[in-house]
């Protein structure tokens, strides 16, 4: 697909990479949705932006989900592209992984991008076209301790992904997943559980760590391109990128 004038839906818009994509799309002349739960910085960012809609959402509630994807169709009329980028991490051995922390894991990080896919799959399949993008992760290409938690929830996405690539082809929608590396961003403080070790880890890597640009950079060419997948993580870490 072509960025230019395309209508971009992205979740998780309110910082990091999903505002990073958000800037790099309006740049290239597409017409952006911002969708996160805090309501001030989408606003700050889409004031900075061309074509921007900013949509307070909690891709958790499905009520949320299909009032955005509304306001959307209202405002600009269709929808080109699906960004799922929302998610948060989650570091406990497996052991102490809690039930409760594990669900909302799992609900943020693969039940809701299904809930969005589900939400703009009848939009595409009425316009014949359509590109979705779920950003995984690079750390389901290796295994790490204390990762379980939150690399089943996004290995889970990569098959939810593959699966979906291959049931709405015949409807002219592509859908890609991102691997990305280690990022600057506020992943590592976000974490459901395990904020020391999370910390440890961010600050062991933070020298070859990826910036959220770099990353927009990446997803828009892979919007472009319609490859299957793409990844940015390092060979020595289980990636193809070098």
């Amino acid at each position: 697909m072509k960025i230019k004038d395309a209508v971009i839906v992205i979740t998780g818009a309110s910082s990091g990479i999903g505002a990073a994509t958000a800037r790099a799309a309006a740049r290239a002349g597409a017409q952006v949705v911002l969708l996160a739960r805090r309501e001030a910085r989408l606003t700050a960012l889409a004031q900075g932006l061309d074509h921007a809609l900013p949509l307070r959402c909690d891709i958790t509630c499905p009520d949320d989900i299909a009032r955005s994807v509304r306001r959307t169709l209202e405002h600009f009329g269709r929808i080109d592209a699906l960004v799922n980028n929302a998610g948060q991490g989650l570091h406990a051995n497996i052991e102490a992984i809690a039930d409760d922390a594990f669900t909302a894991l799992l609900d943020l990080n693969l039940v809701a991008p299904l809930r969005m896919m589900q939400a703009v799959i009848p939009v595409m399949r009425q316009q014949g076209a359509g590109s979705i993008v779920n950003v995984s992760s690079g750390a389901t290409l290796s295994t790490y301790p204390g990762s379980a938690a939150y690399t089943s929830a996004k290995a889970g996405l990569n098959m939810l992904s593959r699966v979906a690539r291959l049931e709405l082809a015949s409807a002219g929608i592509v859908v890609s997943t991102l691997y990305p590396f280690v990022t600057q961003t506020e992943f590592y403080r976000a974490v459901k559980a395990g904020h020391a070790e999370a910390s440890a880890q961010e600050s062991a890597i933070a020298a070859i760590a990826h910036t959220p640009e770099q990353v927009a950079e990446a997803l828009l060419a892979l919007l472009e391109s319609g490859e299957a997948e793409r990844d940015l993580v390092p060979e020595a870490y289980g990636g193809s990128h070098r």
